[in-house]
């Protein structure tokens, strides 16, 4: 019999934003906080009720897109149940837009994209950039280092690219039904006992770049509606090479507190996000 909420469950790992318990043999429960991670370091800050929409926008997500995952149910406001997978190591990042990390290799000669595209400019067609899955740091992958070190068969790479570049079509058609671009994304999957592949872990706002169609313009930074202005934040207030300098040191840099008002903006820019494009009230959903 499936577990409850009430019952004390063993802690299995502590992520970023997300702590995952055991639920019972075959079922795992995700507990969403208010924690906010950028460059791969947790934040001092927190943004209230952020795990509470970060729970809700996967719901619908897992319930909406047309793919086979591993979902069961909510039993909190931040409480997830899904079904335990054997997680594949590779992150599959699909991106639509000249922007971010893409934008950086793009002008280094690290990535080739055929023609020459301005900052947030559209790809012609969805490129698919895979990482590898680390808790520090992850990093582009090709098909062949995925394959040779055997985190996937050369079939599955080409399916997950497959599923991958569909499911950032599918969802990038809502978000822009709902005012909304989604310039890129994060999908992560898993195998289930009978081996087969299942979409996992979690989507939404931690996982894909979202922007206002009325403000996109390209050619600039983009004003987003996802955690990239607390990047942006950090990138201003030079803290991202503090960041990434002492990571590689194993030490812990020195970050202050978040500003309140950056804080209340991402928890309003979330809130804005969710309702437009799931067309539910955040305050109403339980």
């Amino acid at each position: 019999m499936m577990g409850n909420s009430k019952t004390p469950h063993k802690l299995s790992k502590r992520g970023k934003v997300k702590d995952i318990y055991e639920y019972d043999e075959d079922h795992l429960m995700f507990e969403f906080s208010d924690r906010v991670s950028a460059f791969d370091f947790i934040l001092p800050s927190i943004i209230p009720r952020k795990g509470e929409i970060l729970c809700k926008f996967a719901q619908f997500w897992f319930q909406t897109l047309a793919y086979p995952n591993h979902f069961v149910k909510l039993i909190d406001n931040n409480k997830m149940v899904v079904k335990k997978l054997e997680m594949i190591k590779m992150e599959c990042v699909v991106r639509g837009y000249n922007y971010g990390s893409l934008y950086d290799r793009v002008n280094k000669g690290k990535v080739n994209l055929g023609t020459e595209i301005e900052l947030a400019g559209e790809l012609k067609e969805p490129f698919f950039d895979p990482t590898t899955k680390s808790d520090i740091k992850d990093r582009a992958i090709s098909r062949t280092e995925a394959t040779s070190n055997g985190i996937v068969s050369s079939s599955e790479f080409d399916d997950l690219k497959e599923t991958s570049i569909g499911l950032y079509k599918e969802m990038r058609q809502i978000a822009f039904n709902a005012g909304f671009i989604i310039a890129d994304v994060k999908f992560e999957f898993g195998k289930d006992k009978e081996g087969n592949i299942l979409l996992a872990d979690s989507v939404g706002p931690d996982e894909f770049r979202l922007w206002l169609r009325s403000l996109y313009k390209q050619g600039k930074k983009q004003d987003s509606y996802d955690k990239q202005i607390i990047r942006d934040w950090l990138i201003e207030k030079k803290y991202r090479d503090s960041i990434e300098i002492t990571i590689k040191k194993g030490i812990p840099p020195q970050i202050p507190s978040l500003p309140q008002t950056l804080i209340n903006e991402t928890q309003k820019r979330y809130t804005i996000a969710y309702e437009a494009i799931t067309g539910k009230t955040f305050e109403n959903v339980g």
